[in-house]
């Protein structure tokens, strides 16, 4: 008798992943009370993110109009479309979908997961963060959410002030937390802002309660707007609960060329650092050009969300097959 893999189970328990068809109940509950609506688009797309941070995963097409083969990529994130969506008029949308990165998998992260993205037509950020700590409240049962800005948290835990601070003070900082040899040879600001809130920041925040940061960097603004009272920062929040990063949300950017200029200058920076570019989008900038309506959009990893709500130490605890058995 042929012998078959000893390793066929779940990698979840049958008891956790009904406990995750109930939450997954509970966050579609939450919207249709709010008469946010539901929607699907692709997960295959002929253009992907550009963020020189991301990695995705593409494949190739072969079939009519694309018999030698058309380049498409698994999408990080379902944004894209769904501004197209609300270009259209669709008003306030929500998506649960798989989204793929092509990075690292282990304790937090599979490069298969899966996504809740919603946008809000009339919200800014503000309003959006609000939404949020309602839905992870009556999600996990948590307390409301702390708030403090990305500078805020930078001078309590790091002693410096990520707006104003010098290269050398950034570099200074990244050696005393042990990383002296990146620190020596590193030019971009972004770059060890990012090392250092990771290790210097998001350790001591969101331990006890959920924590929003908001008001980033206008270099890691990416689709959000800059703030109009203060150009060095964007309009852009994220949330951590025990060490976990559950959310990215912006007060979404609308300008086409203002958009297009960060997509190229993301390029740029690819290319600086020997990675191949990305295609833009032009579905994107085509719906941008057309009128998005002011709004504001998150992201939430739902994965990470039920390893909260449901006590579970590893990404894995939640998924029907990870990585590791898929």
């Amino acid at each position: 008798m042929t012998s078959h893999s000893a390793f066929w189970q779940p990698t979840a328990s049958i008891e956790v992943l009904q406990k995750r068809a109930l939450l997954m109940r509970k966050v579609r509950d939450f919207f249709a009370k709010r008469q946010v609506w539901e929607v699907e688009t692709p997960n295959l797309s002929s253009a992907t993110v550009t963020d020189e941070h991301l990695q995705g995963f593409s494949t190739e097409f072969v079939g009519p109009g694309a018999a030698l083969g058309r380049t498409m990529y698994l999408q990080t994130s379902p944004e894209y479309a769904m501004k197209r969506l609300l270009a259209a008029g669709s008003g306030a949308i929500f998506q649960i979908c798989k989204a793929y990165r092509n990075e690292e998998a282990g304790r937090w992260h599979n490069p298969e997961f899966t996504m809740l993205e919603w946008y809000r037509p009339g919200f800014d950020h503000v309003a959006l963060m609000q939404e949020l700590d309602e839905l992870v409240q009556y999600i996990c049962g948590t307390e409301p959410a702390q708030r403090m800005s990305y500078q805020q948290a930078c001078i309590q835990h790091l002693q410096l002030d990520p707006l104003s601070c010098s290269l050398d003070t950034l570099r200074e900082a990244a050696t005393q937390l042990g990383h002296g040899d990146l620190a020596a040879k590193e030019e971009d600001r972004d770059t060890l802002l990012q090392l250092l809130f990771c290790d210097g920041v998001e350790p001591h925040i969101g331990q006890i309660r959920p924590c929003f940061i908001f008001d980033f960097p206008a270099s890691q603004a990416a689709l959000a707007k800059l703030n109009p009272d203060d150009n060095r920062v964007a309009q852009r929040f994220e949330l951590y609960f025990r060490q976990l990063e559950l959310a990215n949300g912006f007060h979404e950017l609308d300008d086409a060329d203002e958009q297009l200029a960060r997509f190229e200058h993301d390029n740029l920076k690819r290319r600086q650092q020997g990675k191949a570019e990305k295609p833009i989008d032009p579905y994107l900038l085509g719906a941008l050009q057309a009128g998005l309506p002011a709004c504001a959009g998150v992201a939430v990893g739902l994965d990470r969300l039920f390893m909260l709500a449901l006590d579970k130490p590893k990404i894995r605890d939640v998924l029907s097959f990870d990585i590791g058995n898929a």
